[in-house]
């Protein structure tokens, strides 16, 4: 490590105004350079307290009488989200898998376009977000378009708000409106975005979006993702999963089924409780920060991993505008896979990697130190 980089990452860190934040999370090791918080953020203190709290005494001890302030769960983590991704309330609801909610939000947003022959996600798109396009285009015997170029016939555009790989962040506001203006309804993959960045949906004009509530959000691993729908489309909105909880009685067994007017109708079976309690207590500390401190010290913090591989003459492709920046950075490394592995056990730092030659650094705003993205760098340049 060079001496000038460590210096500097000290001093970043002490005027760090988000310092006292990693406090609010369980560290069992403050040597360790944990820079993978992008794939599962880290533990909260509270939510081990809060998690022990519904077992012991909202599960063990009330029973069944819990279920009296579970109902509604999904809804009310929802509006606590809402604010971190520019939504109202009534227009997020977490609940199921990432991968349920896009295929729910994908056959939604084709309902809604009949007409449309096609569905557009790229070839570089996430996996799960490839997948479900596919298995939603056969399902509809609708073709699928691997670019955003001509959406004449184009239904549903599928995209992901921030690269996977590269951590390039595709203008939410802009697509969505040539989306819209060619007649497509856009489906955002908020997932590398939600508690990271200032998202302005609403603003945006933005119809549907999913995210993930376990790398930025802390919400543990596993935790539920959330659907957001506009207020204006969700009493227009057929999801493809009506379960009991979707029902606007649904305690009355023997009715037909008729969708509830609100969000609350992207909603499927029984929710998981112990994993709302988990997401819940992640998106609190979040808000509870401010996502504009969050949003600026992800910039910052990756900016100075930019120019520390600058310094050691490291490739990433990562934007150097950080405007267009997520919150990790990406360096090329030819033994990439087998360098991350020794990484962790040869200097405890973790990173994580993507084919075919990709070293990701996540660098969460709450927990990422500048010392552990200098140290990660340094080992990285140094490696044989």
């Amino acid at each position: 490590m060079t001496t000038e980089m460590l210096a500097q990452a000290i001093e970043l860190d002490a005027a760090d105004p988000l310092k006292g934040w990693r406090d609010e999370f369980v560290i069992t090791d403050d040597d360790v350079a944990y820079l993978d918080g992008n794939s599962l953020g880290m533990t909260p203190r509270r939510t081990l307290d809060r998690v022990d709290t519904v077992i012991r005494g909202e599960w063990a001890h009330d029973l069944i009488a819990s279920w009296a302030h579970w109902l509604d769960l999904p809804q009310r983590v929802g509006d606590q989200l809402a604010p971190l991704v520019g939504a109202g309330p009534g227009e997020v609801v977490v609940h199921d898998s990432t991968t349920v909610n896009l295929y729910q939000a994908v056959r939604s947003a084709a309902r809604l376009r009949p007409d449309r022959r096609a569905i557009a996600v790229a070839p570089t798109e996430f996996p799960t977000d490839r997948y479900i396009v596919e298995g939603v285009a056969g399902e509809l015997g609708l073709a699928v378009q691997p670019d955003f170029d001509d959406l004449s016939r184009v239904g549903v555009v599928v995209r992901s708000m921030v690269d996977y790989r590269t951590a390039v962040v595709t203008d939410i506001a802009a697509e969505t409106e040539r989306a819209s203006a060619a007649g497509a309804i856009t489906v955002w993959d908020l997932s590398h975005g939600a508690g990271l960045l200032e998202i302005e949906l609403n603003a945006a004009g933005a119809e549907f979006a999913v995210g993930c509530t376990y790398k930025y959000l802390n919400g543990g691993p596993g935790a539920p993702a959330f659907n957001y729908v506009a207020g204006n489309l969700i009493d227009r909105v057929e999801q493809p999963i009506p379960g009991w909880f979707s029902q606007v009685d649904q305690f009355d067994m023997d009715a037909a089924y008729t969708p509830r007017p609100d969000i609350g109708r992207m909603l499927i079976g029984t929710p998981g409780i112990l994993g709302l309690v988990a997401a819940q207590c992640g998106i609190e500390i979040s808000a509870e920060a401010g996502i504009e401190r969050i949003a600026a010290k992800g910039r910052a913090i990756t900016g100075f991993a930019l120019d520390c591989c600058d310094t050691v003459g490291l490739d990433s492709p990562s934007p150097r505008d950080a405007r267009h920046r997520g919150g990790h950075i990406s360096i090329r490394h030819p033994d990439a896979e087998s360098l991350v592995a020794r990484l962790a056990s040869e200097r405890r730092v973790i990173a994580d990697y993507r084919v075919p030659d990709v070293i990701r650094l996540g660098c969460s705003p709450l927990t990422t130190r500048y010392r552990d993205v200098a140290v990660a760098i340094a080992a990285i340049a140094a490696a044989p």
